[in-house]
């Protein structure tokens, strides 16, 4: 009888695909996330990836900011339009395409009104946009904020960076009250401040369209009870504002309150003339604005039934 070769009954395996600890590590990370924040985060790339801003193969602009970082930055902007300011907006419209000046009311002791008028650009404009900022000069003084305030769009609001930026075709916002409307008392509240000229200089130099923003809300966010300007010259800041919960709960009473945030949008208004002239005409000019902003600002808090809701 021949002899025959056994085959093996021994059974083959595949063998998996090695995975590394790393991108174990990474998978269980992502799954702890909550849902509605996976589907924020697709929502923000989804609207970036639409931006006009022009970038280059690295994800940055010529004057620092990171796509990468404002991506992270309107993450976290979006959960407090969305779920603790409950932003409601009308007028979003109004934004022409191309160069714009932003010209809003400034309150609330932190910049978060700067923050939610953004994350409205983003999330709610066609085509979505990034504001470009303009910083007080003591900002990038401020360990991190320079670095940061570059990642996201913003630059010290120097007339040259803003000139540029409108050149480029940019969202430009600015609060002509400065400080003066970010740390003025509650029993000023919704009483617009003097406004600075330089905006309508700008506007008039480089033909750009202005669009007066009116925000209801920020002025409760964190009341100013009293501001000490000692202390506040000491510390090296434009102000030092003392509310019913800062500095009496320390770092926890910067916090403000979930006030909810009503954000108008005016029809954009163009004016002509010299950029030079003399402050009297300019002043004419920057009064229209004011009178349009104050005047959204009174119609907005006499229709809002409540400060919270």
């Amino acid at each position: 009888m021949a002899n025959s070769k056994r085959k093996s009954s021994k059974p083959t395996t595949t063998r998996p695909p090695q995975t590394s600890a790393g991108d174990g590590l990474t998978s269980f990370i992502e799954g702890l996330r909550p849902e509605f924040l996976q589907q924020i985060e697709e929502d923000v790339a989804d609207r970036l990836a639409r931006i006009p801003t022009k970038l280059n193969e690295f994800g940055y602009d010529p004057w620092g900011l990171d796509i990468r970082s404002v991506q992270s930055a309107m993450v976290a902007a979006t959960v407090l339009y969305r779920y603790y300011f409950r932003v409601e907006v009308s007028g979003i419209d109004n934004i022409p395409d191309g160069r714009v000046l932003l010209i809003a009311n400034h309150a609330g002791q932190i910049a978060i009104d700067a923050a939610m008028i953004g994350a409205a650009l983003v999330l709610e404009a066609e085509p979505p946009r990034i504001i470009r900022g303009m910083g007080e000069y003591w900002l990038p003084t401020l360990p991190f904020v320079n670095e940061a305030m570059v990642r996201t769009g913003s630059v010290v609001g120097t007339p040259k960076n803003c000139r540029d930026l409108l050149g480029e075709g940019e969202a430009v916002i600015a609060f002509p009250e400065g400080v003066r409307g970010m740390n003025k008392l509650f029993s000023e509240r919704y009483k617009l401040q003097r406004f600075g000229y330089g905006f309508m200089r700008l506007a008039l130099a480089t033909d750009t369209p202005i669009v007066p923003v009116a925000v209801v809300g920020s002025e409760e966010q964190a009341p100013g009870v009293a501001n000490l300007k000692t202390v506040a010259r000491l510390l090296g800041m434009p102000a030092f504002p003392i509310t019913p919960t800062f500095p009496l709960l320390g770092p926890f009473g910067l916090l403000p309150l979930p006030v909810k945030y009503r954000i108008h949008f005016a029809k954009p208004m163009r004016f002509r003339g010299d950029p030079d002239d003399e402050d009297a005409q300019v002043k004419r000019k920057v009064a229209k604005v004011k009178g349009r902003i104050q005047k959204m600002l009174d119609k907005g808090v006499a229709e809002r039934q409540s400060i919270f809701f």
